[in-house]
C-alpha cells in the first residue's frame, strides 16, 4: 500500500474515533459526548484543581486540630489525639456513605456539589465556633494534675465538635467521588487514555500534595500566631472558590449515569440468592427449571460481581498498620516537635504543625521523578505501561512506612536523653535544645511512603473493582485510612491505661519529657514488619482483573 494512503487512511480512523460518541457517557444534558470535545486533560485539570482547593481546606482544619483540642479546648494530649484519631477515621470511613450515594442515586458529579455546600456549611460552623468570645463560651477552670487548665463549656465543646464531624461527612461524600470522576475522564479501552489515567493519579497527588503542603505552612502560622478564627475563616473562602472550580469545567466532562439497578442492594441480594439457589444451580443441565436456569445465569454475572469486592480484602486487611503509621503524622509527630528548638535565627519560630510540610515537599519533588523518570525506565524492564504493578508499588512503600517508624523512635530516644541532659525533663513547658533538623527525616520518610503506598492503593482500588462500583473503590481505600485512624487511637488509648496502672507517667504523658513515645514508634514499627510480610504473601498470590479491550494489563 502506498504509506501517503496509510497515513491518510490512519488520520481519518483518529477522526472518526474522536467524532464517534464514546459508549456510555453523557454531558451535563445527558447527550452523548465525544472523545475529542469532552473528558481527558482538558476535563481532569478542573477536577484537579477541585481537589487542590478542597485539601487545603481539609487540611487547613486537620493538621493543626490537636493544637486546638490541647490549646483553646484544653483537652490533654492522649484525649486529644483519641478525638484526632476518632475524627480522622470518621473522614475516612464516611466515604463508603458517599460512594453508595454516587454509584447507587445520584451519580458522582451531583454528590461532589452536595459535598461541597456541606463543605461550605461546616466550615462556616467551624469558623462561627472559634471566633465565639470567652465570655459567650463560658470558660470552665478545673485544677488538672497540679496545674490550673480551663476549657469552654460543654455546649461550645458540642458545637465546635458538630462543626468538625460536618466537615468530616463533607469530605466523605466529595473525595471518593472526586477521585472517580477524575479517572471517569480517561477511556481505560483507548491505548493513549489508559496510560493518561495511570499518570492522572501520580499528578492528581502531586498537585493534592501543593495544597496540603500550604495549608500546613500558612495556616498552622495563622492558627498559632494570628488567631483560630482567621485560620479557619481561610479554608472556608478556598472551599467556596473549589466549588467555583468544579462548576467551571461541567461543560467538558464526561459523565457516566449509575446503573438503575442498586450494584450495592445487588451484591446482597446475590449473597442471598446464592444461601437459597447453590443446590439447584449445580443440578445438570436437563434437570433444571427454565427460570432456575435464567436465574443462574444472573446469579454468574452477579456472583463475579461480588468476588470482586471480596478478592480485595486480603490486600486491604494488609494495608491498615501502613495507615495507623500514616495517622501520627497529624497527632503524635506534631506533639513531639512541639517541644523541639523550632526557631529559625531570632525572628521566626516554626509552628510544630508546620513540619508536616517536609512530607509534602518530597511528594511534590518525587512524583515527577518518578512519573517522568522512574516509570519510564521500569518500562522498558517490565512492558508494563505503569512500570511496576500496583502490588510492587504498595508493598515498596509499606517496607519504608518500616523505616519510618524506626527513624521516629530513634529521634525520639535521642530527644528524651536531651531533656534529661539538660534536666528539663520534669518541666513539660520547657524547650528541648534539640533542633527541629532531628525530625526532618522522618516526615521525609512518610512522604516517600505516600508517594509509593498511597497513590498505588488509589489506582489499586479504582482499577480492580467491578466497573459500576469505581466510587465504591476509592471508598475502600479511603476506609483504609480510616480504621486505620480508628485503630490508632485504640491502641494509644489502650496502651495509656495500661501504662499509667500503679500511678506511672505512662507511654503518653502530658509531659513529653516524662513519656515513651520512642517505645510505641518501636511498636509501630515492629507491626509494620509484620505487616509487610503478610502483604508480599498476598499479593504474591493476587490475580489482576481482566479487562476487556484493555491496552495492557497493569
Amino acid at each position: 500500500m502506498d504509506p501517503e494512503a496509510a497515513e491518510a487512511d490512519a488520520l481519518l480512523l483518529a477522526l472518526h474515533d474522536e467524532a464517534e460518541p464514546l459508549a456510555g457517557a453523557v454531558d451535563y444534558r445527558g447527550r452523548d459526548v465525544s472523545r475529542k470535545r469532552h473528558g481527558r486533560w482538558l476535563s481532569a485539570n478542573f477536577i484537579i484543581g477541585t481537589e487542590v482547593a478542597e485539601r487545603f481546606a481539609f487540611y487547613g482544619v486537620s493538621s493543626n486540630l490537636i493544637s486546638y483540642l490541647t490549646g483553646p479546648l484544653g483537652e490533654s494530649t492522649a484525649a486529644a489525639a483519641a478525638a484526632v484519631n476518632a475524627w480522622a477515621g470518621a473522614s475516612q470511613m464516611l466515604p463508603l456513605l458517599g460512594a453508595c450515594v454516587a454509584d447507587s442515586w445520584l451519580g458522582r458529579y451531583r454528590t461532589i456539589l452536595l459535598a461541597s455546600a456541606l463543605y461550605i456549611l461546616g466550615l462556616g460552623m467551624v469558623t462561627i465556633s472559634a471566633v465565639l468570645p470567652p465570655d459567650h463560651a463560658m470558660q470552665v477552670c478545673a485544677d488538672v494534675d497540679g496545674a490550673a487548665r480551663c476549657r469552654p463549656s460543654g455546649s461550645h465543646a458540642l458545637a465546635f465538635y458538630v462543626s468538625i464531624y460536618m466537615v468530616a461527612f463533607a469530605q466523605g461524600c466529595h473525595k471518593p467521588c472526586v477521585q472517580a470522576f477524575g479517572a471517569d475522564q480517561f477511556d481505560r479501552s483507548d491505548a493513549e487514555e489508559s496510560a493518561a489515567r495511570s499518570s492522572f493519579f501520580n499528578w492528581l497527588r502531586f498537585w493534592m500534595s501543593w495544597g496540603d503542603t500550604v495549608a500546613v505552612v500558612v495556616l498552622s502560622y495563622v492558627q498559632d500566631n494570628v488567631g483560630w478564627g482567621l485560620g479557619f475563616g481561610i479554608p472556608w473562602v478556598v472551599v467556596c472558590f473549589s466549588m467555583a472550580i468544579f462548576l467551571l469545567g461541567t461543560r467538558t466532562y464526561r459523565m457516566y449515569p449509575p446503573e438503575k439497578d442498586n450494584p450495592f442492594a445487588r451484591i446482597g441480594s446475590t449473597f442471598l440468592a446464592m444461601s437459597k439457589n447453590w443446590m439447584l444451580c449445580f443440578l445438570p443441565g436437563d434437570q433444571k427449571p427454565a427460570k432456575t436456569i435464567a436465574g443462574c445465569e444472573e446469579m454468574a454475572v452477579h456472583v463475579e460481581e461480588a468476588k470482586g469486592i471480596l478478592r480485595l480484602f486480603p490486600i486491604w486487611v494488609t494495608s491498615l498498620i501502613y495507615a495507623i503509621v500514616f495517622a501520627q503524622v497529624s497527632t503524635l509527630f506534631t506533639k513531639q516537635a512541639s517541644t523541639l528548638d523550632r526557631s529559625l535565627g531570632k525572628v521566626l519560630d516554626v509552628p510544630a504543625a508546620a513540619l508536616q510540610s517536609f512530607g509534602g515537599v518530597t511528594i511534590i519533588a518525587l512524583i515527577p521523578v518518578y512519573d517522568r523518570a522512574i516509570v519510564p525506565l521500569a518500562r522498558r524492564l517490565t512492558r508494563l505501561p505503569s512500570g511496576i504493578t500496583m502490588l510492587q508499588r504498595i508493598g515498596a512503600g509499606i517496607a519504608v512506612a518500616v523505616m519510618t517508624m524506626a527513624a521516629a523512635a530513634m529521634v525520639e530516644g535521642k530527644r528524651l536523653a536531651v531533656a534529661r541532659e539538660h534536666g528539663v525533663a520534669d518541666d513539660p513547658g520547657a524547650t528541648v535544645p534539640m533542633s527541629l533538623w532531628w525530625i526532618v527525616p522522618q516526615y521525609v520518610l512518610i512522604g516517600v511512603a505516600d508517594v509509593l503506598t498511597i497513590v498505588g492503593l488509589q489506582e489499586f482500588f479504582y482499577d480492580q473493582v467491578p466497573d459500576s462500583l469505581r466510587s465504591l473503590g476509592l471508598a475502600l481505600y479511603l476506609s483504609i485510612l480510616g480504621i486505620g485512624s480508628f485503630l490508632s487511637g485504640l491502641l494509644v488509648s489502650v496502651i495509656d491505661g495500661m501504662t499509667r496502672r500503679g500511678g506511672g507517667e505512662g507511654w503518653f504523658s502530658d509531659n513529653l519529657n516524662r513519656a515513651h513515645l520512642d517505645y510505641f514508634y518501636w511498636l509501630l514499627a515492629a507491626l509494620s514488619a509484620a505487616e509487610l510480610i503478610a502483604f508480599l504473601h498476598y499479593a504474591g498470590k493476587y490475580v489482576y482483573k481482566k479487562k476487556d479491550k484493555e491496552a495492557a494489563v497493569y
